[in-house]
């Protein structure tokens, strides 16, 4: 009768600090989501930089710009490695 006290116990243990590890799991994932979603409205608020494609001309965000040789930007990496093959 000790023994399925004892497991009655530990099993109910068992149970409450699952239960609570998922709430925190679950409260993490909110506090991260939330953290998101306000870096993307502080970002989107601010204007970006635009730099043109040394190669057609295309004007892109710089942050999505691939750096070149001698400070030129590009759109694509064809594009750059055709550059560098002229």
């Amino acid at each position: 009768m000790k023994y399925l006290l004892v497991l009655a116990v530990l099993w109910v243990a068992i149970w409450l600090w699952r239960k609570n590890r998922r709430e925190e799991m679950h409260d993490a994932m909110r506090e991260r989501a939330a953290k998101a979603r306000q870096q993307q409205r502080t970002a989107a608020s601010q204007p970006q930089a635009m730099v043109r494609c040394a190669h057609c001309g295309l004007h892109l965000p710089e942050t999505d710009a691939i750096a070149g040789p001698g400070g030129a930007v590009y759109c694509s990496t064809a594009h750059r490695e055709a550059a560098t093959q002229q």
